[in-house]
């Protein structure tokens, strides 16, 4: 089974400082770690190679400093490293990134499971994972709790069309789950409560001290130059403030009827202010 994990490098959350001229994240020289959801993703797809046999490819878009991320991955259980690099990408939104991560993996071809983690915790948008999956044209399931069964055969009687592999996967959602089943290959999106991500051994660390990680640029890449990087970019960043002090409250106090009331009051008060 060949498992490609997407990952992102993000600025600690100690240590978050923005360029002013772009409205973007400044990444280089500040300390980074990686997405945390993206470190559930990396011990799913660690878990599957135990489980199937095959390879995990990790895969990251960012400044040279993001090797970091791949190797921390490699010392983990992955079993190779590509960073996606190059100024021509800077800027990206998620649009950008998913269009330039798509054309990555097309470049490495076979695979059989996509996952990403939920969101990054430097956007919040959740975006890139079903990004990637439309740019593939690949069926894809987001917060995923649980893999309940990933099938690499043929089966009888199953909800996908004949001679197709699947995947079943409980799927979080505001009021419960669903299960869902797809055919591979397929793009998921992982939760925090799918596993408990490993540490990586001595034997690991050494290994991706030695590994050899791939670089790919632009040119690399059969991408459109003009849909990469801030230019290519449909989301701009207009400008970036901080929200004023929110005003002090009030309590209301004595029973339901005597604090209705007063509420009411207060609301028919700031109607006729605005």
């Amino acid at each position: 089974m060949n498992i490609i994990i997407c990952i992102k490098q993000v600025p600690d959350t100690t240590d978050v400082r923005i360029d002013p001229e772009t409205n973007t994240l400044i990444r280089s020289g500040v300390a980074s770690i990686i997405n945390p959801f993206d470190m559930y993703a990396i011990e799913e797809g660690i878990r599957l190679k135990e489980q199937f046999g095959g390879r995990v490819i990790v895969i990251t878009m960012g400044p040279p400093q993001a090797e970091d991320a791949l190797r921390e991955a490699i010392s983990l259980g992955a079993d190779e490293g590509i960073l996606v690099s190059d100024r021509s990408f800077a800027g990206s939104d998620t649009w950008a990134t998913s269009y330039t991560l798509a054309h990555a993996l097309r470049k490495i071809g076979d695979f059989d499971l996509i996952i990403c983690g939920k969101q990054a915790s430097d956007g919040d948008t959740a975006q890139v994972g079903p990004g990637i999956s439309a740019h593939l044209d690949v069926p894809q399931i987001t917060y995923v709790k649980k893999i309940e069964e990933v099938c690499l055969l043929n089966k009888p009687g199953s909800t996908t069309d004949e001679g197709q592999r699947y995947i079943r996967a409980e799927r979080m959602t505001e009021e419960g789950y669903e299960i869902i089943e797809s055919p591979l290959p397929c793009l998921i999106t992982v939760v925090k409560e799918i596993n408990e991500p490993r540490l990586p051994s001595l034997k690991g660390k050494m290994r991706a001290k030695k590994a050899e990680i791939k670089q790919w640029k632009a040119k690399d890449l059969d991408i459109d130059p003009g849909l990469i990087g801030l230019n290519g970019s449909p989301t701009k960043v207009v400008r970036i403030f901080t929200p004023p002090p929110k005003k002090g409250g009030q309590i209301l106090e004595g029973d339901a009827k005597e604090i209705s009331k007063k509420l009411l009051e207060l609301l028919k008060d700031d109607i006729l202010s605005l």
